[in-house]
Formats: structure tokens, sequence, C-alpha cells
């Protein structure tokens, strides 16, 4: 069942845009201001975007996922902030995100609003849970952790084929023991510029809460489970990166732990393949503390490095 249509001096020209996707963003809305935010999960495969931001000319998550709230909606485009903006070819498992829409057109969509997003999406993009969030919470402010997983391959005869876009092949057998121990040493609040590309004015102290290595049922395949407050533009692929140098036994178990400390992005840390990459989860506090939180993470998001 389509939405009803509504005159065009009704609803039309409400969403006016809010701040964009890499300002602070809006207060949350009430619905005694008229408008609703709601929270978007969703999954996809990156392969054939080019990363979740918008960008001119460009295939992005950001765009497909307006494009379709906006024809399911009837409404001009609904402008949606992230809780991670992901890099060009890395997928998400459950990624977060919001938009805040007219009260009237949330109510009157909402009892056939997924099951009319699943018609028009591409199938490399799901939503998997659409509803109205709760007082104070911002996809991205409010999040107390990402976790990210990114899995390889070392085994002689690469990657099952049915898992190629998702694993990366490594052409060395991988010491997970000596893995494991280079990256405890990473551990902790740190400023980690050295697995960073910078931006100007933003900081990149991280506080870095798991970071291991593990194989599951399927022997072929290890495992990194990477979680932190945040991540700076690169540095999950990056940490990724100079950790599979041990564990091939090219570099010392230390020498993760010494890049870190000089602070300083060296040529010899190879960024490793996005396609290995997903995020798998967003966790987010209580309720009652969404927008406590989102205000402390606003007030550390504006602190810069010297």
């Amino acid at each position: 069942m389509r939405p009803k249509k509504r005159p065009k001096n009704d609803i039309q020209g409400v969403l006016t845009p809010p701040p964009a996707q890499n300002s602070n963003g809006p207060a949350h809305p009430t619905r005694e201001g008229g408008l609703v935010r709601v929270r978007i999960d969703l999954s996809y495969d990156g392969t054939d975007f080019a990363g979740w931001a918008m960008q001119p000319g460009q295939r992005t998550v950001q765009g497909v996922v307006e494009d379709a709230l906006s024809t399911v909606l009837r409404q001009s485009r609904v402008p949606l902030t992230c809780a991670g903006r992901t890099d060009a070819g890395v997928h998400a498992r459950r990624q977060v995100a919001h938009a805040d829409l007219p009260n009237e057109v949330y109510d009157d969509a909402a009892p056939h609003l997924l099951r009319g997003l699943s018609g028009v999406l591409p199938r490399d993009v799901r939503i998997r849970e659409i509803r109205e969030a709760p007082d104070g919470f911002d996809a991205r402010f409010s999040a107390l952790s990402r976790r990210y997983a990114y899995r390889v391959a070392d085994t002689d005869y690469g990657v099952d084929p049915l898992r190629r876009r998702d694993v990366l092949w490594y052409r060395h057998a991988l010491d997970l023991d000596d893995m494991n121990m280079a990256a405890a040493t990473l551990l902790g609040e740190h400023d980690f510029a050295a697995f960073c590309r910078r931006r100007e004015g933003a900081s990149t102290v991280r506080s870095l809460t798991r970071l291991d290595w593990s194989r599951g049922a399927d022997d072929a395949i290890a495992v990194a489970t990477i979680v932190a407050d945040a991540f700076c533009h690169s540095m999950v692929r990056s940490l990724v990166g100079a950790l599979l140098a041990v564990g091939e036994g090219q570099r010392p178990v230390q020498w993760p732990r010494e890049v870190l400390a000089g602070a300083v992005r060296l040529p010899d840390v190879h960024v490793v393949a996005a396609h290995g990459l997903t995020l798998e989860e967003v966790s987010y506090p209580p309720d009652t503390e969404l927008a406590a939180r989102a205000e402390l993470t606003r007030r550390r998001r504006e602190l810069t490095t010297p």
C-alpha cells in the first residue's frame, strides 16, 4: 500500500536539510516541534559503493538510502547522519543512521515503511529496522563504541569464492600468537596519528578497547576484532597491516608499539585492502544516557591535537 499523496503546500519543503554529516548536527528534534527522529539499522555490501558519504557523480550508500527514503515517503531528499562513515569497499553488518521526519509523514508511512524501502532498495543494501528513536539519540555522537572485523585467509589456495568479497587473501602463513602479543601493546587511549590519515583540525586521539585475532570454525580465516570509541581515517586498516607484518615474521612483536609511539605516519605501515573490513556493531548507552553521551562526545571532538 503506497502512502497517500499530500497537497504540495502541506508537507513539501519541511525537510530542510540539517547541517551536513561532518558538522555537529542538529539538536534532537521533538514531536512538539513537528519532527520525529527515526533510527535506521542497515547492512550493505560495500563492493560497488564509493563509501558511505555522498560524493558528486559517485554511487554511495548514503545517496542510495536517501533516494529510497525520498521515493517511499514522497519527499524531497531526507538527509541521513550515520554512526561511522565507511570507506569505499568497506561493508557493514549493522550500520546505524538517523533521519528527522515531519510527524505526519512518519506516522502515515510507519506501518509499511520497512517493506516499502525493501522494495525500492538495491540488493546490496538492506534496511533491517527503522523505528522512532528515543529522546536524545544521535546515531553519531551518542555511540559508545564501534566494532569492526577484518577477515584474512592465509591458505595456499586463497579465498573461498563465496567469501571473496569480504575476505583478504594473504599469501603468507600467520602466527596469531605473535599478532595478539603485538596487538595488546596498542590497547588504551593513545594518539593514533601513526595509523591515521590526518585531517586538518581533527584529533587522532582514540580509545582502543579491543584488538585481537582468532580463528573460528573455519580455520582458514583469521579474524581481527577491533573496538574503539571511534576511528580516524584508515586507522583500522593500518593497524591490521602492521599486525600482518608481525604475523608473517617480517617485523618483530614490538614494532607496532614503536610505530605508535613515534606518532608519525610511516610509508612501511601498509594500509590493507578495504574489502576485508566490516562494521559489525555500534553500541549505545541506555536510553536515559543518550543525550549526555552525545554532549560529551561533541565536546571531545572539538578538541584538536597540537
